[in-house]
């Protein structure tokens, strides 16, 4: 029977079986099997989840103990977390793309004993942990493919924890809803590890208070229901995903929709048509690069029609989706046509028919992107908040969007800008603590319970947040003006051919860049003009792609040469990297941040030749490949110099 007293609600597990009541049919969790979409419902779900979590408590798992979990977005490791908070447990889920290695840190870090994973890849690299985890008792996959042959103590299959924990309920009937009963609103719920950007990744302790308080909020902010489609694709270790997903859904009662695999996002975006969607700037980014090459390879007539529509949209688009006067009857008449025959069309092939909302957060995103997305009509806003404050601190209502901020404060959250700039925050969706870091937990919250969100930022006339850079980030120029390196690798990632860039000036006379192309767009760019390559680095060392990127480059400095803040902050020097940044190498963070000192730190040898006037440096790099064997790659990288403008828009030498 479900709990009806004044503590319903106050927890994951509560609200799980109060919908198996009152909605049991409608359907919990989708997910795409073989072309075909499988529906779970509430009441099934519900069944699934009392067996596992009756299986592990077989098994030995108890309450305030933590359970890991590892995979691509699958109906069965949302259910994992369910049935250990319903234990009294806490859900610790992992990047799925991690090593071995990095996952060992968090399985020992977290002391995990159980883990539930999505499949045989998973299951060799928890094995693998286990050199340095020996507390890593018990493994249990679910996807049994590959696995016959193994024999490790402490396997077990999805289903065989089930089969034990029927037997369990059978044998103790009440076992479940005690368990279930006996949570608190203040346990914690689940523990998401930091990115890492400046050392090791840190777990980040959230109860079912805090994360109910937020998700509530954020319902009624949009007016979220039962009724909204949502893809689930994001990482389960991803703040986003959890409270966007997982939160939200036990919260109002939707649908958790998961695609038959990473590679089939596309697709399966279009096949749901979710109503709501939330993605970090470099999902908006790799969207629009698919965009802008599929219009390249399109006919000279639909190119022209969709440059020339695209211009009618950013003339119109923001203000009619705003609901703002101020645009003529011809431009109106003019934009339905282009709805019609452009927009309409593009949104149906990205599967954004049916967005009624979306959100982008994580970092920031440049604002022609922006511009972009919300002038074809799909009602895009920013959002600002971090793992430590459940996501949602501040977000931009509908109708009141601006693209270089990140709206006001939601409701129930205090911001403050310390006399250092810093961005300060206290809010219902603040974290516990750190998870067994009681220094780093007192230095990130203080006296007053405001966190230190290490962001420098500011409010302008209307009351809404800018953001500058990260605090630490932010510097100055030898001539004591303004630095802000993700302000300008921002605006250089907008161009399709640009995947990731790394700017360096704090304290010095230039800004000089690193560049890494994307393949895929400057690869079709190459093919078009029959230009051959064997691979990343040859393509990226070409002559026709350096004056290709060099083009973009001056691009964005004409744009700041009209920033009186930033205009120093020209880009005079650049080269093109001659392998991607990437999260095995301890360049970027698992969530695709920069490593900026790490970088600084590696590449120091090309930093040097960008600011000692060298035309080429040689370089030699470490990598680590997929089967994790480590080698080195060298390279002959050519430094290009840029042309850089005044104040007035004149041309100066670089």
């Amino acid at each position: 029977m479900v709990e009806t007293n004044e503590r319903s609600g106050e927890t994951f597990p509560r609200l799980m079986l109060q919908h198996a009541v009152t909605r049991p049919h409608r359907p919990a969790f989708r997910e795409k099997d073989l072309g075909i979409w499988q529906t779970i419902s509430w009441a099934q779900a519900a069944d699934e989840i009392r067996k596992f979590a009756c299986g592990l408590a077989e098994l030995g798992f108890g309450r305030g103990m933590n359970l890991a979990i590892v995979g691509d977005n699958r109906p069965r490791l949302y259910m994992a977390m369910a049935a250990a908070q319903s234990l009294g447990g806490i859900a610790v889920p992992l990047y799925q793309d991690a090593p071995a290695a990095d996952m060992a840190y968090v399985l020992e870090n977290a002391g995990i004993d159980f883990a539930v994973v999505e499949d045989q890849e998973q299951v060799d690299k928890l094995l693998e942990s286990r050199a340095t985890v020996p507390g890593l008792s018990h493994i249990i996959y679910d996807d049994p493919r590959g696995l016959r042959n193994y024999t490790q103590p402490g396997l077990h299959a999805f289903e065989g924890v089930q089969a034990l924990g029927a037997a369990h309920h059978r044998d103790h009937p009440d076992f479940f809803q005690k368990e279930v009963d006996a949570g608190r609103a203040d346990d914690v719920a689940v523990m998401l590890y930091t990115s890492g950007t400046t050392g090791r990744p840190k777990g980040v302790c959230h109860s079912h208070r805090a994360l109910i308080a937020t998700g509530k909020t954020l319902a009624s902010f949009d007016q979220l229901s039962a009724d909204d489609e949502i893809l689930c694709y994001l990482p389960l270790a991803w703040v986003g995903d959890f409270l966007y997903s997982y939160a939200l859904s036990n919260i109002v009662g939707f649908c958790l929709n998961c695609p038959e695999s990473p590679t089939t996002v596309g697709t399966d975006l279009r096949e749901i048509g979710p109503t709501y969607y939330f993605g970090p700037p470099r999902v908006y980014e790799n969207t629009l690069t698919q965009v802008m090459i599929r219009i390249e390879d399109a006919s000279a007539i639909k190119r022209s029609m969709f440059h020339y529509f695209m211009k009618v949209a950013r003339r119109a688009g923001l203000k009619l989706l705003d609901g703002k006067g101020g645009v003529s009857l011809t431009d109106r008449v003019l934009y339905a046509v282009g709805e019609l025959l452009v927009y309409g069309p593009l949104k149906n092939v990205l599967g954004m028919s049916r967005i009624r909302v979306a959100y982008t957060g994580g970092e920031a995103i440049g604002p022609d992107l922006f511009d972009f997305y919300r002038s074809i009509g799909i009602n895009l806003k920013q959002l600002y908040g971090m793992t430590e404050t459940c996501v949602t601190v501040c977000m931009q209502r509908s109708g009141d969007v601006k693209l270089d901020t990140v709206g006001k404060p939601m409701q129930g959250v205090e911001v403050k800008i310390a006399d250092s700039g810093e961005v300060l925050v206290r809010s219902p969706g603040l974290m516990v603590e750190y998870y067994q870091r009681p220094e780093d937990t007192a230095e990130a919250i203080d006296a007053e319970g405001y966190f230190h969100t290490g962001d420098a930022g500011f409010f302008d006339s209307d009351g809404h947040l800018k953001i500058i850079d990260r605090a630490k980030d932010v510097g100055r120029m030898a001539d004591g003006t303004m630095f802000a390196p993700k302000y300008i690798e921002n605006k250089l990632k907008f161009f399709p051919f640009i995947k990731e860039a790394v700017a360096f000036g704090d304290g010095r006379t230039s800004c000089n860049v690193f560049i890494n192309i994307d393949m895929e767009a400057v690869g079709n760019w190459a093919e078009r003009r029959n230009l051959p390559y064997s691979g990343y680095a040859d393509l990226a060392g070409q002559q026709s792609v350096y004056a290709l990127i060099a083009e973009c480059v001056e691009t964005v400095n004409a744009d700041l040469a009209h920033d009186a803040l930033l205009s120093n902050s020209q880009v005079h020097r650049f080269l093109i990297l001659h392998k991607e940044l990437d999260p095995d190498d301890d360049e970027l963070t698992r969530t695709r941040k920069v490593r900026r000192g790490f970088i600084a730190q590696k590449y120091a040898a090309l930093i040097d030749a960008l600011y000692d006037g060298k035309q080429r440096q040689y370089i030699e790099t470490q990598v680590k490949f997929e089967d994790g064997r480590q080698g080195m790659i060298s390279a002959d990288l050519e430094i290009r110099d840029l042309k850089t403008f005044s104040r007035a828009g004149a041309r100066q030498a670089a």
